[in-house]
């Protein structure tokens, strides 16, 4: 690949636009779209100001002029596209899950560690500056060794009977929505930024009474879970997409020997820091903060940064990844896969109402 990055998005929706901004941030061309149908793409490509509208998937998927395929469609087309895109030798970002089976996960996954081109999934809650100021005071030892790794990821979007999407069915999304679509990140973005493996878990799941006119959504709105990690440590999640207030509430604690960090994406520009004998709250880019987190901190401290910019250097990472470089922390489908089996492990707890081990 040479000259600019050559980006095509398959799937023109909310998170399609998210990408379309960072490609153009990241310095990228967004050289095509793909909507479900020549009208919607031909829509997408003006809204969205590609260079052209493409008449499939497909097309976009084996064409000339695009270098990097963003998958950003309902979860059940994630695997076929992303396999096919690879087999045409492109670069490929997708939307998690990879797969909405295990199975299908860890094929493409295998098929990605035998690709020359490059392959990751949007965790972009890893490229939030304050995160890696935690992950560097964590790997500087300043927290000590953790003991409790808590937090929760909420939502309210789904909050009310008449509420509905497309994730709600099974078919579509996978058979796990609440901890599939959004429980995956806050374990993610904890793992990467720890160090820490969950090794074993117990879960459970709800759902909410839904009004006669919508049917019953087959998937949970809620779940709970309590883990523990491979060097020891205890931890849980509550995980909700009916929560009402609470609009996209990723919030941990790592809780150590010695200090706690806490970190909420809903004021994600500080750093929570406590002790014994002090809390402060960091600001981000602030003199105290590590360097980890340099290579994000794209503008002055008390300028706030955001979810967009996180996008955006994802991208820009991905970018540098096409042309031989090796961004610390890049999700790639190995990410994928094991947000892949953790939602399996949950599963298989809510199901059966044991503890589960984590491969």
């Amino acid at each position: 690949m040479t000259g600019r990055p050559r980006s095509g998005i398959i799937g023109p929706g909310f998170i399609g636009e998210v990408h379309a901004r960072a490609v153009r941030a990241a310095g990228g061309v967004l050289a095509a779209v793909a909507g479900h149908s020549p009208e919607s793409s031909a829509a997408a490509a003006t809204r969205l100001l590609a260079e052209r509208a493409a008449p499939s998937a497909e097309e976009l998927v084996e064409s000339d002029d695009v270098d990097v395929v963003h998958i950003c469609t309902p979860n059940h087309l994630h695997a076929p596209l992303a396999e096919r895109a690879m087999a045409a030798g492109k670069h490929v970002i997708c939307e998690k899950p990879l797969s909405t089976d295990l199975d299908g996960a860890r094929r493409l996954a295998k098929l990605a560690a035998a690709a020359p081109t490059v392959t990751a999934v949007p965790f972009v809650y890893r490229f939030y500056p304050t995160v890696r100021d935690a992950r560097g005071r964590v790997r500087r030892g300043d927290l000590g060794s953790l003991h409790l790794l808590h937090g929760s990821y909420l939502q309210d979007w789904l909050s009310r009977p008449e509420d509905h999407n497309w994730r709600v069915d099974a078919s579509l999304g996978g058979g796990s929505r609440a901890f599939g679509d959004i429980g995956v990140h806050w374990c993610d973005v904890v793992e990467f930024t720890t160090g820490h493996r969950i090794a074993r878990l117990v879960a459970r799941m709800m759902a909410i009474p839904r009004g006669n006119d919508r049917p019953a959504r087959g998937t949970e709105d809620a779940a709970a879970v309590l883990f523990e990690t491979d060097r020891g440590a205890l931890g849980s999640l509550v995980v909700s997409q009916i929560s009402p207030g609470r609009k996209n509430r990723l919030w941990f604690s790592l809780d150590g020997a010695g200090a706690s960090a806490q970190f909420d994406q809903e004021l994600p520009d500080a750093l929570w820091v406590g002790s014994r004998e002090q809390n402060a709250l960091v600001p981000r880019g602030g003199e105290s903060s590590t360097g980890d987190a340099a290579r994000y901190n794209i503008v002055p401290v008390g300028h706030p940064q955001g979810y967009l910019d996180c996008f955006t250097a994802f991208v820009a990472d991905v970018y540098a990844a096409t042309a031989g470089d090796t961004p610390d922390g890049l999700p790639t489908f190995d990410d994928g896969l094991r947000a892949a089996v953790v939602t399996d492990a949950v599963l298989t707890s809510a199901r059966g109402g044991g503890w589960v081990d984590v491969p």
